[in-house]
């Protein structure tokens, strides 16, 4: 897997992730759908024409989920045991159905597991970009990752 283990992160760190992903109308109406989440901001074009932004917003959870999943191949692929949580998520500009999305993460914190001696427990802090290089999603994100050791 090309996941990376506890000992192959260094605080500092930084991973730009390949490739982006384009954002499409589907994207947007299903995982609003999916997830249960009425607002007619994701949903429906008319009501969006007429609000601040002028047209849809795409879920932010969406967002969320996609800079994380695009971060995956790096760092966590096969070599995850869980997320502990994510903290600070904050969205300071809009997604567009049509932008492209962009990742990078870099490594802030990292420490053993006290419980746990085979796993050891990495923060990331995960960006997203648009294509015009304006920040649209940050998180710190804590995951349980497993050691080479174990």
């Amino acid at each position: 897997m090309p996941g990376k283990h506890f000992e192959e992160f260094e605080v500092g760190q930084v991973f730009r992730h390949q490739p982006g992903r384009t954002v499409t109308e589907t994207d947007n109406l299903l995982f609003t759908t999916l997830s249960m989440n009425p607002q007619p901001l994701h949903l429906d074009a008319e009501f969006a024409s007429q609000q601040h932004f002028g047209r849809i917003l795409v879920n932010s959870l969406f967002t969320l989920s996609t800079l994380v999943g695009l971060s995956v191949g790096d760092l966590t692929l096969g070599t995850t045991v869980g997320n502990l949580g994510f903290e600070k998520v904050e969205f300071p500009n809009p997604v567009f159905i049509g932008d492209t999305l962009y990742a990078e993460s870099e490594v802030v914190s990292k420490r053993e597991s006290k419980s746990r001696p085979k796993w050891g427990i990495v923060t990331f802090e995960h960006r997203a970009t648009n294509q015009r290089g304006e920040i649209v999603a940050r998180c710190l994100r804590g995951a349980m990752m497993l050691r080479r050791e174990a």
